[in-house]
């Protein structure tokens, strides 16, 4: 074949796997093309290199002396520093990593955190220490290198700098592992006990994802396990799994010394929160019939305002709740609310709003721009995830709009929307001044206190006026059962 052997890497080290069976382990230790004969003491040493010649010979397999070292007491082996003490980093990374001064762009940081990655192993609580890193990079090409950044990477270097070593794990010895679990990171470490002294033998550590920032203390220590378990996987499997103490008094020792995470700590505080005069309750609702929407405006005054929205397109539960928020806002701007507390069941649009989650699909992230630009008329805002049992008058209205159109009551009107509201209509022209309609009359009463001159014209007047309100120089109708 022209192209060679195309999974010859696997082939060869099964070749080698058969011929230094016998070896493997005790004496010897073969990847590939690396091959490391081994020696607990100096004398034994001639023995062992005996015997690995002979099967060199026995196989006619042939060795390059220029890359042969004979005789050393330390060497290096698929990357790391080897010796009988121990496993340390490779020299040449650490000066790598010591030369690095300033870092100004994202391939910089890339460098660095690539770096960093072949070094894991060797730093406890990798991840947690290069959390700066990784936020800079979420920034992409705008990266910026702040001074939390800076403090990160001298300690880095400060750390590194001490030249870590890693104990080599002996037949028939107890291991133990520790676990340690962060606001956004997980670390553990497995290690040896000698004369007294617990050596480390590897260390891990994992970034939590958005969601999982949000697990209870006792659900991220159970995914620090599941992760070093996954990572360490021959060190479990060669060895018997033994608890060091109680399960009960694990858990205690985590329900005592555990800090409250962010969400406990808003509950705990939560008496002292800044009592909002305007409240924004909003649901959206998607079935087979249609979709709509249902917002209640709590007032300053005790009054509630109720919309139900039916969508003449389509669209999904997402977007059907992120229109109930935009329609809320544009209601609470139009009554002159300057701050608003809002309510919602939907955990998407909520942490999206929040920023905890991240918006993927092209829809949501206008929907978000949107929303986010509405709040931003607002000098304050709190948006807050509810269950559905507490958000039952705005459900109740979402599910009325989006039901069949020939069960809806007349007693509740529903206001349709024609299409999305991240459809921006297209301005065709501008029109000044103002032309005399039905509504001028009904205007000018209610501003101006202005009436016909017809005294029967006038009792008309003031009997169709109590049904409408102007805000803002706009004309609004009220309804039966609600502020407007």
């Amino acid at each position: 074949m022209p192209f060679g052997l195309k999974n010859a890497g696997a082939t060869y080290q099964r070749l080698v796997n058969k011929m230094f069976a016998r070896q493997i382990g005790r004496n010897m230790e073969v990847y590939v093309d690396d091959m490391l004969t081994k020696s607990i003491t100096a004398d034994r040493h001639t023995d062992d290199l005996r015997e690995t010649f002979d099967v060199l010979v026995r196989y006619g397999m042939k060795l390059n002396p220029a890359k042969c070292v004979f005789g050393v007491p330390s060497g290096r082996f698929l990357g790391y520093q080897v010796h009988q003490r121990g496993i340390e980093v490779n020299p040449e990374k650490i000066q790598a990593l010591a030369k690095m001064v300033l870092l100004r762009t994202l391939k910089d940081v890339q460098k660095l955190t690539g770096c960093l990655a072949s070094l894991s192993r060797f730093i406890a609580k990798s991840t947690d220490r290069c959390l700066p890193f990784f936020k800079a990079l979420k920034k992409g090409k705008g990266i910026e290198w702040n001074e939390d950044c800076e403090k990160a990477f001298q300690a880095l270097k400060d750390y590194l700098g001490q030249a870590p070593l890693l104990s080599k794990p002996e037949t028939r010895v107890t291991l133990y592992m520790y676990l340690s679990v962060f606001e956004a990171a997980t670390s553990s470490v497995l290690v040896r006990q000698e004369d007294g002294i617990q050596k480390p033998i590897y260390y891990t550590s994992k970034a939590l994802l958005p969601a999982e920032t949000r697990y209870s203390p006792a659900e991220k220590m159970a995914l620090a396990l599941i992760t070093a378990a996954r990572k360490l996987r021959p060190y479990f499997q060669a060895h018997k799994i033994g608890t060091a103490i109680k399960a009960q008094a694990v858990a205690d020792f985590v329900a005592e010394f555990t800090e409250p995470s962010i969400e406990v700590a808003r509950m705990m505080v939560g008496q002292n929160k800044k009592v909002f005069k305007w409240q924004l309750r909003i649901d959206g609702s998607s079935n087979t019939h249609g979709s709509g929407a249902g917002v209640v405006v709590s007032t300053p005054e005790g009054d509630s305002v109720e919309c139900a929205l039916r969508f003449d397109f389509k669209a999904t539960n997402n977007q059907a709740e992120y229109e109930a928020l935009i329609a809320g806002l544009k209601v609470c701007t139009v009554l002159g609310a300057d701050e608003v507390e809002i309510f919602s069941d939907s955990q998407v649009v909520v942490n999206q709003v929040l920023d905890e989650y991240q918006a993927r699909d092209e829809s949501m992230i206008t929907y978000l721009e949107l929303a986010k630009e509405l709040l931003g008329r607002f000098k304050e805002y709190r948006i807050v995830h509810v269950p559905r049992e507490e958000n039952e008058q705005a459900d109740a209205l979402a599910k009325l709009a989006s039901a069949t159109i020939n069960i809806w009551p007349k007693s509740i009107s529903i206001i349709r929307l024609l299409q999305p509201s991240i459809v921006r209509s297209k301005e065709v022209g501008a029109v000044f001044g103002e032309r005399n309609s039905w509504i001028t009359p009904i205007k000018e009463y209610l501003v101006n206190d202005v009436l016909p001159s017809d005294p029967l014209e006038a009792k008309r007047l003031k009997y169709k006026a109590t049904r409408y309100s102007v805000l803002n120089g706009e004309l609004y109708k009220m309804g039966y059962s609600r502020a407007l």
